[in-house]
């Protein structure tokens, strides 16, 4: 060993071995890389912190230093030019001047066979040099002096690949093992590095039978093929990761293709398969933390999920366009190819992990042999991920329901916003009806949420406790309006058609909150999930709907009563008699729409919704199925056929503009009447009664104004509906559940 050292000092005189460093025989004096730094850094840290400059300037510390001593004291001899590797070359024998070849054949096979266990970890000799390939950084071509003999020269020549195949690897250690690589190339480069200290090994027992003068450059030949191969597949595999700069999945990837395309060479496929297992060993810690705990500690950015933290869970409540559960975590491109087909179940259960962290319910995987520690060919790991969507899955649906509720919120959202319970309503209309009349802009919300609260405690609301998550809202624009902005809800017409026909009806019926008013809910996360802001407005559309339904009836109600005051009374051809024909038809064509919206719409496709959630398997399936009811529920109450909506809208302003008329016409007779009444007492006779009635109605038969108005709202009325029913009846057969629809105002259409 003294006698080596000294050899060395002889070639390298700069080089002296420092105390830290091992010093093995000879031409195997290279430097034992120190243990890398951490490869997780502390919290508080960068995540990808820059390598200390003294990590790379010292040269020690990069495996290289046989080379960079001898730069620095060519740099520091007063006068010398640098020191080029590119011009370096025979070492020693070019100092003395002798060539190789002046040496007999027996004497330049030891000197050459002395020069090659030093080339095998990449250091030059006297009479072999090493040229550095320019642009390509780790790339480098060993070269024998050319004085040498033919045949010496040949065997030589065949080993250099194995010497070059070998810097190019050491050197892909050294680079990969900076932080920015990322955990899948630090841990390449820690197996790379094992598989060196092998191949090292292998060289200082070569050397050890070189001193004994057991080896000769043919023995040197044929112990190296063991390493031949595996090293050259190495070598192509860093040649492609380096020019592709791969890393995480991308260096995974690369890893096992280059393992099948070794189908041939089991040795050398199952050399490239242990390396894989290897990288991946921090991928699958990275994934086992996910799909176990729904975190992401990915501190270099190679995992294959990204988490956008713009996006908070709040705006499921009060974005209309919330992409919080699609995009607050994604899938990124360059998947592993093993995790290719699991990738939306891997992105699914951390997910559900996360929402149930983010609620406060800590959940412990209690699964046998869950760690995802390899991805051999039995696919256990398939089966880990598989039983963790599993168990994920079946604890977030077990939280929404138990918990929080899921199944007694919607059943409150179908009591409040669908009118399923309307004794509250009818209250609430009766005691908001001045506040309603206003126009939108001039309702005061808190005064209506006083009166909707008064009217909830005094029904048999006040025994359900979800009542006070009821919000009194009311819009800006008529409900036509309002779905001309959502661009999303997949409407048959175009969204100007819409608005000019909500224009043409404004002009005939001022807008009111009578028209404009909507009931909201108050949604907690983690509900919001499945009733988000999305969800909540589609409701709010279905209850527009149905209020104004109801307005319109019992508008028309109203007018019904005032006529009935005469009902005794029978007299053919009269304005009196032909309005109320004309108000039991509007009133059957309103009370057959909200027949048709609650019993044919509303109530069986909830029940369905109903059932099918009591079979849901996971909180996506959930979302899948409430929303698709709320769809159905929005296409089946012609909410999203504009053309059919519209003609239905104007056949109620038709209606609210009769009764409205009724409502200024008719008391006139009836105040008359009273008036009549309080003048002459109770001793008033029956005939006098008979006499001023008759003589109301007389009058009011006269009236010019009331006959035309009725004409006109008939004639109005009847050509709207004869215009409504053909678009039924021909819509039905593309749309079955318009038969239903058909036949109520077709049934109308008949009595008359």
């Amino acid at each position: 060993m003294a006698q080596a050292a000294a050899h060395l000092q002889l070639r390298f005189p700069q080089a002296a071995t420092p105390p830290q460093f091992i010093l093995l025989p000879h031409s195997c004096c290279f430097l034992l890389p120190h243990s890398p730094a951490p490869l997780h850094p502390p919290p508080e840290m960068d995540p990808a912190p820059a390598t200390p400059r003294w990590n790379l300037e010292r040269p020690y510390l990069t495996g290289r230093f046989h080379q960079e001593a001898k730069t620095a004291a060519a740099a520091q001899a007063p006068g010398s030019k640098p020191f080029s590797l590119d011009s370096f070359s025979r070492g020693a024998g070019a100092s003395t001047g002798s060539v190789i070849g002046s040496f007999a054949a027996s004497v330049q096979e030891l000197l050459v066979i002395d020069d090659l266990l030093s080339a095998l970890v990449g250091i030059e000799g006297r009479y072999i040099s090493i040229k550095r390939v320019r642009g390509k950084e780790g790339y480098v071509v060993f070269q024998i002096d050319s004085s040498m003999d033919l045949a010496l020269q040949e065997r030589t020549r065949e080993i250099f690949p194995l010497c070059e195949d070998y810097v190019l690897v050491s050197q892909f250690v050294e680079s990969r093992s900076h932080f920015k690589n990322g955990l899948v190339n630090h841990a390449l480069a820690a197996a790379l590095r094992a598989f060196l200290l092998d191949y090292q090994a292998m060289v200082a027992q070569l050397e050890h039978q070189f001193r004994l003068g057991r080896l000769s450059l043919q023995g040197l030949w044929f112990f190296c093929q063991r390493m031949t191969s595996s090293l050259n597949a190495l070598a192509v595999l860093v040649e492609k990761a380096t020019s592709n700069n791969t890393s995480g999945s991308a260096t995974l990837n690369l890893l096992q293709s280059q393992a099948k395309a070794m189908g041939g060479d089991s040795a050398v496929r199952s050399l490239l398969e242990k390396m894989t297992e290897y990288a991946s060993a921090a991928y699958l810690r990275m994934l086992e933390r996910w799909v176990y705990e729904g975190v992401i500690d990915d501190p270099y950015g190679e995992f294959f999920i990204a988490e956008n933290k713009s996006l908070q869970k709040e705006s499921l409540t009060q974005d209309y366009d919330a992409k919080y559960w699609q995009q607050r975590y994604s899938l990124k491109e360059g998947i592993p190819s093993f995790l290719t087909n699991v990738a939306a179940i891997i992105l699914t259960t951390g997910k559900y992990l996360n929402v149930m962290r983010e609620c406060g319910h800590n959940v412990q995987v209690s699964l046998e042999n869950s760690k995802l520690m390899s991805f051999g060919s039995n696919h256990q790991y398939l089966e880990c991920i598989k039983s963790a969507y599993d168990f994920a899955s079946g604890e977030l649906l077990t939280l929404m329901k138990d918990k929080y509720d899921l199944i007694g919120k919607l059943r409150s959202l179908k009591r409040y916003l669908l009118l399923d319970q309307g004794d509250f309503l009818v209250h609430f209309m009766d005691i908001a009806r001045e506040e309603l009349t206003k126009k939108p802009e001039e309702i005061s919300a808190e005064k209506l949420q006083s009166l909707l609260d008064i009217a909830l405690r005094s029904t048999a609301a006040a025994s359900d406790p979800t009542h006070e998550e009821l919000i009194c809202c009311v819009e800006r624009s008529s409900l036509l309006k309002k779905l001309a902005t959502l661009k999303d809800l997949d409407c048959a017409c175009p969204a100007d058609k819409l608005a000019a026909a909500d224009v043409d009806q404004s002009m005939q019926l001022s807008i009111t909150g009578l028209e404009t008013f909507c009931l909201s809910n108050k949604v907690q996360w983690p509900l919001s999930l499945v009733i988000s802001r999305k969800a909540l407005t589609k409701y709010q559309l279905i209850f527009r709907l149905l209020f104004h339904c109801k307005h319109v009836s019992r508008q028309l109600c109203s007018a019904w009563q005032i006529q009935q005051v005469f009902r005794s009374v029978k007299i053919l051809g009269t304005p009196i008699l032909r309005s109320s024909i004309l108000c039991r038809s509007m009133l059957k064509f309103v009370n057959s729409l909200l027949h048709y919206l609650t019993f044919e719409v509303l109530e069986p496709n909830w029940h369905l919704m109903h059932d099918r959630l009591q079979t849901a398997r996971s909180i996506d399936e959930v979302i899948q199925i409430h929303d698709f009811f709320l769809q159905k529920c929005l296409k089946e109450c012609l909410l999203l056929s504009p053309e059919l909506l519209v003609k239905v809208e104007k056949l109620k302003a038709l209606c609210l503009q009769y009764a409205t008329s009724i409502q200024l016409l008719m008391p006139s007779i009836e105040v008359t009447n009273s008036e009549n009444k309080s003048k002459s007492g109770k001793s008033r006779s029956r005939t006098n009664k008979s006499q001023d009635r008759d003589q109301q109605l007389k009058l009011t038969s006269e009236n010019v104004i009331m006959s035309e108005s009725i004409l006109k709202f008939e004639a109005a009325f009847n050509s709207e509906l004869q215009s409504l029913a053909p678009t039924l009846s021909n819509s039905s057969h593309a749309e079955p559940y318009l038969t239903h629809l058909a036949q109520c105002i077709l049934g109308v259409r008949i009595d008359q």
